[in-house]
């Protein structure tokens, strides 16, 4: 697809910093998710309502408040058509967090989320039948074309070969992570497929490529209610990214820097929430025992705090002694630099 053709990619510095800190944090999120559980489960029931809700009323679907949890938590039935929206929004985000490990992302699957939170409508994991475009309107009543989508007749080999080229460059590491789903969701943005849903189903699959390459924020806090935060940013970002997408000329360097600081934001907020809960007993011990017993080989204290952002390397030296005590490590060396090797 258009933004997979680049076989060299330059990222500006800026986009690099930002990738570089949420790799910290990322790094952090096993030690929150330890901390306390009973938090963690009130803060995935928020994520939950708050991505139904704000995904939803990005596209002009609202419910009322208080109907919002019944439907997403509880087990009300929708009792109109934007209820049955937010419900089936509700139904797409549940399967991806039970199934994200098994999901591909095929044509297959975007039809199913798009079914899934489209509800009842007929046209719900169709492909679109007619060419739509994407508009602008104005107060005095104007209306512009912003950009043309690609051809209703055209979708299903497009929808293709996306699928393809983002599962190459997953398998062949050829662009970082985040850079990679990127690229899909703004493809994906750019093909439009379906007749109505497309901004849902972007955000659907913005959670399920991230999910599956680990950035686990997304269960914890709701990347839509972000995205409705700066839905003005979010706009213009698409807008001067899509410049000469059909040409495969654009600039995708604002799309990627605004979705950069959508899953920046997304941690900083988690950390606020989590980072703020005392560490239950021994739950710094075990993250550092876990790194130690995935290493093969020869390895450097240096190694494991690499693997531990957040603990101190004297909590480090702390463990790595009681673990030697309990001969399941051998020190190979003297000094700072000095190699361990697990034992058995």
């Amino acid at each position: 697809m258009h933004s997979f053709k680049n076989d060299t990619v330059k990222l500006p510095l800026g986009a690099v910093w930002l990738m570089n800190s949420i790799s910290e944090y990322k790094g952090k999120q096993e030690l929150y998710k330890k901390q306390s559980p009973q938090i963690l489960k009130s803060l995935v029931e928020m994520a939950l309502i708050e991505s139904a809700e704000s995904s939803n009323r990005i596209e002009g679907v609202t419910v009322e408040r208080n109907r919002l949890k019944p439907l997403i938590i509880g087990r009300s039935k929708p009792h109109d058509r934007p209820e049955e929206e937010v419900a089936g929004y509700r139904r797409a985000l549940d399967l991806i967090h039970k199934k994200h490990a098994s999901l591909r992302i095929t044509p297959e699957t975007i039809k199913e989320l798009h079914r899934l939170c489209r509800g009842e409508v007929w046209d719900a994991g169709k492909w679109k039948e007619k060419d739509n475009d994407i508009i602008r309107k104005y107060p005095d009543g104007r209306v512009e074309i912003i950009f043309k989508p690609v051809r209703s007749g055209k979708v299903p080999a497009m929808v293709e070969q996306l699928c393809l080229a983002y599962e190459n460059s997953v398998n062949q590491l050829k662009y970082p992570e985040l850079y990679a789903v990127a690229c899909f969701v703004f493809d994906f943005l750019c093909i439009h497929p379906f007749r109505d849903g497309n901004g849902r189903v972007s955000r659907l699959l913005t959670l399920l490529a991230l999910y599956q390459h680990d950035y686990q924020v997304t269960k914890y806090i709701s990347l839509d209610r972000i995205t409705e935060q700066s839905k003005e940013t979010y706009y213009e970002s698409l807008n001067k990214s899509s410049q000469k997408w059909h040409q495969s000329k654009h600039d995708i360097s604002p799309w990627f820097n605004y979705f950069l600081g959508t899953v920046l934001g997304a941690y900083k907020e988690f950390e606020e929430r989590a980072g703020s809960i005392k560490p239950a007993r021994g739950v710094k011990t075990e993250i550092i025992t876990a790194a130690i017993e995935k290493e093969v080989g020869e390895f450097a204290i240096s190694d494991i705090e690499r693997l531990c952002p957040g603990i101190s390397r004297d909590m480090i030296r702390v463990v790595f002694r009681q673990l030697q005590k309990e001969k399941r490590i051998v020190c190979l060396g003297k000094g700072q630099s000095a190699k361990w090797k697990r034992i058995g």
